[in-house]
């Protein structure tokens, strides 16, 4: 087969959806090595993507590069068996023998629209409802948004297949201890920590998390690893006023990732809503106990290995932070059950549902 992706996050996204983006690529070209594969989209040289063909935009479309991506780019599929957008959105117009895919992360713009612009929220709308409508396959990366997509976008049921998202491979590989060591003294981080992961944006809730902290007068710190944000400045303030010790990890590289959690005491995501919550995923994989929200697709991620807090009641939080901290016996449960539950992310069944997903439609 010839698949077609569209890859603007793949090149230009450094978070979650370029993450997924990424992953899908790399499971396909592995464990589907006979297709050909197409990244549409302008490249960087931030990555690069052996054994794949990119199309990028030439001539007038240089110019028109969001034009392109939402329409020009048809032009540029003879031969294509299927074309997948990977975040929410298709180009209009295509037409068979093409077929079409639309994985749809979440519908947070619509549940906590306060969060977003309207501009954003308008055209967000239009887009994946374009492509509920028109996709021949709708993917959810949860239970959750399935539902989400059904109830916002009135999709077909019938066209929607819910297939989890894996997480990337270097959070299944053994942490050595040089790279513990090294990651311990590049970013001063103590025997003891709690540590959160995502954009540093009120959704993912640090404000809470340090609230929870405080009420409990935990003497451990937090760490935060995400980007530089108005939010992150607010946090900030909060914890000093709460006398709370937080330390935030800007622009960190993708590579240390997992030596700073195997680093961390517990992974805190108390998060309001996620459509999966990847970070949930990759602690499992590590070895490190989960505390996250209850609601949403968190149980989804997490199962029976992770413990569930009210992310708008710090006081809760503080308890199931504190059961954590307090009990070895129940920590080394949690990270036992966490391998369990992350066994059922793996490389192999993610891209085993991916490949039966797209020979279904030829």
């Amino acid at each position: 087969m010839k698949i077609a992706y569209d890859a603007k996050r793949m090149y230009h996204n450094h978070r979650g959806l370029g993450n997924y983006s990424r992953d899908v690529l790399r499971l396909m070209a592995t464990y589907a090595p006979e297709n050909e594969y197409l990244l549409f989209a302008k490249p960087t040289d931030k990555y690069s993507f052996p054994q794949t063909t990119t199309v990028a935009p030439e001539g007038i479309w240089r110019a028109l590069p969001s034009l392109w991506r939402s329409w020009g780019c048809t032009r540029s599929l003879d031969g294509v068996d299927i074309y997948h957008g990977l975040s929410g959105e298709i180009p209009c117009g295509i037409k068979p023998p093409v077929r079409t895919v639309v994985t749809v992360h979440d519908a947070i713009f619509l549940r906590y629209p306060e969060l977003y612009s309207l501009t954003y929220r308008h055209l967000f709308r239009r887009k994946v409802q374009y492509a509920c409508d028109h996709a021949d396959r709708i993917i959810a990366i949860s239970e959750q948004t399935k539902c989400d997509i059904i109830d916002f976008f009135h999709a077909d049921e019938r066209k929607v297949q819910v297939i989890c998202q894996g997480c990337n491979n270097i959070f299944r590989q053994p942490v050595t201890d040089e790279a513990l060591a090294g990651v311990k003294a590049r970013y001063n981080l103590p025997e003891e920590f709690i540590l959160i992961v995502g954009a540093i944006e009120p959704r993912k809730n640090l404000a809470n998390l340090i609230r929870a902290v405080a009420a409990a007068r935990m003497s451990v710190p937090v760490f935060a690893l995400g980007a530089h944000t108005k939010y992150a400045d607010e946090c900030v303030r909060i914890a000093g006023q709460l006398d709370v010790r937080l330390h935030c990890l800007y622009n960190v590289p993708f590579a240390d990732f997992p030596a700073i959690y195997k680093a961390a005491t517990l992974l805190a995501y108390p998060s309001f809503f996620e459509g999966f919550g990847i970070p949930i995923l990759e602690a499992m994989c590590i070895g490190v106990p989960v505390v996250t929200s209850t609601g949403s697709c968190f149980a989804e991620t997490g199962g029976d290995a992770a413990l569930y807090a009210n992310p708008a009641d710090p006081e809760h939080l503080a308890q199931q932070l504190q059961a954590v901290l307090s009990d070895t016996a129940l920590k080394q449960s949690m990270i036992k059950k966490g391998y369990a539950q992350a066994a059922n992310f793996t490389d192999e069944k993610v891209a085993a549902n991916l490949i039966n997903m797209y020979a279904g439609l030829k």
